[in-house]
């Protein structure tokens, strides 16, 4: 009995390892490979997506993936819903890279490169917009003026690169070669194309003179990574010369460096609330000035192109009443952005919390007012302050006028 039940038993086993292995190969056959390969997820929290959304991710992958006229890789299609995510907020300062974009986005300027010389800022809209052609550059010589929205990089469309350091990185190249730019032009309405060839373009963000009546002026260019180092030189050797008075002049200036704007307004504020952030959690990061200031009455020229660090700035010496703003109303840039790197070494710009002026006020989409406004005429609408004639800066002279008025007895 005992040997029948063993024999009997053993038929049962070979039986059921026999089921599993047929019903495994049949799988495989049936399925595929994909049965076999690894699989990932990715989780939602159910209480804050509809699953609708879910299936229709999964819905439209599918399709792509079984009709798209050339085969997908999924990859790819994983890479553009990761650069979606941060393109669906609509922030032109929120922007993810792959890894060749981060690369170029985190090289550093040393003073000079191989462009087409201009200055630039993106506007509201996410478009790269001139500020400035630099003098003796292809830009200029080939005609681009303030105001021209670059659209096209060598037949590229770039409207939908919402980060300027990447349409820079297109544009700048070898020296002696060919680039082709098309802009768009408000003020005639149209599109136009410039070849130029790039050419070494050197950097200088700050200069500096004694104008008559001994009045300081220190224009800033841009706020670099030695912005403030060369602000405290040039300050310094303006003091040496005895001027009554400092004109500061950041028109057309979009901006730059957080730490270097707050070391020069420390320079010339006294002990208090230089700007401050604060996230979305409400937490606060102030940045103080300490007890040095600046003895000298000071005017700040500011206009729309002033952005930014520029408003920083211009807005700190405002609140404090150590200055007084001559011009227009600036850009209207209060928020803070920083950089993450990713595993793969990709990377991301996330806007991370608004800026305020010491009174507490946010200036994103509102500027900061001049306490004096003084508008060109029309014929300079779309001319760089650089280029307007000494003798026809209005907003200068008024400037000036300030700083002789605060010394009058």
């Amino acid at each position: 009995m005992k040997k029948n039940r063993s024999v009997l038993l053993g038929i049962v086993a070979l039986v059921a390892v026999t089921s599993i292995i047929t019903f495994a190969v049949s799988s495989l056959i049936f399925y595929g490979t994909e049965l076999m390969s690894p699989k990932y997820q990715i989780y939602f929290d159910a209480s804050k997506v509809n699953i609708e959304n879910i299936k229709k991710f999964n819905k439209v992958r599918s399709i792509l993936k079984s009709e798209y006229f050339q085969n997908v890789d999924e990859n790819v299609l994983l890479e553009g819903a990761v650069a979606g995510m941060a393109d669906s907020l609509k922030d032109p300062y929120t922007v993810y890279f792959n890894k060749e974009q981060m690369k170029m986005f985190m090289e550093k300027s040393e003073g000079s490169y191989v462009g087409i010389g201009v200055s630039i800022s993106m506007d509201n809209n996410g478009l790269l917009t001139i500020i400035e052609p630099f003098e003796n550059s292809p830009a200029k010589a080939a005609g681009l003026i303030q105001g021209d929205k670059i659209i096209r990089v060598d037949g590229t469309d770039v409207t939908g690169l919402k980060d300027e350091n990447m349409i820079i990185s297109m544009i700048k190249g070898k020296e002696n070669t060919v680039v082709k730019i098309t802009v768009y032009r408000p003020s005639e309405g149209k599109s136009i194309e410039f070849e130029m060839v790039r050419k070494k373009i050197e950097i200088v963000n700050i200069r500096s003179e004694v104008l008559p009546g001994n009045i300081g002026y220190i224009k800033l260019i841009m706020f670099d990574s030695h912005i403030a180092r060369d602000f405290e030189k040039r300050l310094n050797e303006l003091l040496a010369k005895g001027i009554k008075g400092l004109v500061i002049d950041v028109r057309d200036n979009p901006g730059g460096d957080y730490g270097q704007v707050v070391s020069i307004a420390d320079r010339l504020l006294p002990e208090g609330l230089i700007v401050y952030t604060e996230d979305k959690q409400r937490r606060k990061n102030e940045e103080n000035s300490d007890k040095r200031a600046l003895e000298l009455p000071i005017a700040v020229l500011i206009n729309n192109n002033s952005a930014s660090a520029s408003e920083i700035l211009a807005g700190a010496l405002k609140d404090h009443k150590k200055a007084t703003l001559v011009g227009t109303r600036s850009f209207g840039k209060g928020l803070v952005q920083t950089v993450k790197w990713l595993d793969d070494g990709s990377g991301i710009k996330v806007t991370i919390a608004k800026y305020f002026t010491p009174s507490g006020v946010c200036i994103q989409d509102i500027g900061i007012a001049p306490d004096i406004e003084v508008k060109f005429d029309e014929k300079y609408a779309n001319i760089p302050v650089s280029q307007i004639p000494r003798e026809d800066d209005i907003q200068l002279k008024q400037a000036i006028e300030c700083i002789k008025n605060s010394n009058s007895p």
